[in-house]
């Protein structure tokens, strides 16, 4: 066997070490070990070749500390980051995405885009923003001052005349029903056409 040296295994890994072991031990068949973990005789078979030469070293991943095949490669990104800065910085990242794709004919994932924007600083996502305060504004003084005006459609008569809106004229420094009026519709030539006295 091989000299005890220290390998870090995933579980996946983990659990593929103790198959792979009992198929050496000659505990599981290489088919039963294939349908445990989901894969095709010939692969357990390969796997426990490397097992054998490399011990629990040759089951982990190849891939391990390699780029991703789909990685953005850094001269795209910093192209795109260049004319995000440029031209579209007040722009939010899925309209910064459309516009590379149009006018500069790069092609990334919004979700690329954005990830680029927040790491440069140029977006902060909505989770992340400060709350914003809106300061409740003051009840005017006297009555009459200012008047608000809300429609609310409904089928108020029923089935015995047509759906139609009821306008409602409340004064803002008392909370004073000022005027009711049905109407066929809620629009600002309605509002005019019934004004409290």
């Amino acid at each position: 066997m091989h000299p005890a040296a220290l390998v870090t295994l995933n579980m996946r890994e983990l659990d593929r070490l103790k198959v792979i072991q009992a198929v050496v031990d000659h505990l599981l068949k290489p088919g039963r070990a294939a349908e445990r973990l989901g894969l095709s005789v010939r692969q357990i078979e390969r796997l426990v070749i490397r097992y054998r030469e490399s011990g629990a070293a040759g089951l982990v991943s190849r891939k391990r500390g390699r780029p991703g095949n789909r990685r953005l490669d850094d001269d795209t990104a910093q192209r795109a980051l260049a004319i995000i800065r440029e031209r579209y910085t007040d722009f939010g990242p899925t309209l910064a995405c459309e516009k590379l794709y149009e006018c500069h004919g790069i092609r990334l994932a919004k979700e690329t885009v954005r990830r680029l924007m927040t790491d440069a600083g140029l977006w902060v996502p909505r989770r992340q923003r400060p709350p914003k305060v809106y300061q409740p504004r003051a009840r005017r003084s006297c009555l009459g001052e200012l008047i608000q005006i809300d429609g609310s459609e409904h089928p108020w008569f029923e089935d015995r005349a047509p759906q139609c809106t009821l306008l409602v004229y409340v004064d803002d420094a008392t909370s004073r029903l000022m005027a009711l009026h049905f109407t066929a519709s809620e629009s600002t030539f309605r509002y005019y056409e019934e004004q409290p006295a």
